[in-house]
């Protein structure tokens, strides 16, 4: 499946952060993508391969936000 993601959208990844955290919001996109946990903060970078493979879904779209 192919999905476009955009920043500021939010998106619940499969593994659990180690604060506890499932949501994060994409804050870059590209050949890869910079993420921030909603619960703590951290901010990650991660190859696109592996981010698309980590999404279990979108949350909140950034395009719904605006509207």
């Amino acid at each position: 499946m192919l999905f476009k993601y955009n920043v500021g959208d939010v998106v619940k990844m499969r593994k659990v952060h180690p604060c506890g955290g499932d949501r994060w919001e994409i804050m870059r996109t590209g050949i890869d993508f910079r993420l921030r946990c909603l619960k703590c903060g951290r901010v990650i970078m991660l190859p696109r391969p592996k981010f698309e493979r980590s999404v279990k879904e979108i949350i909140r779209s950034a395009a719904e936000v605006d509207c």
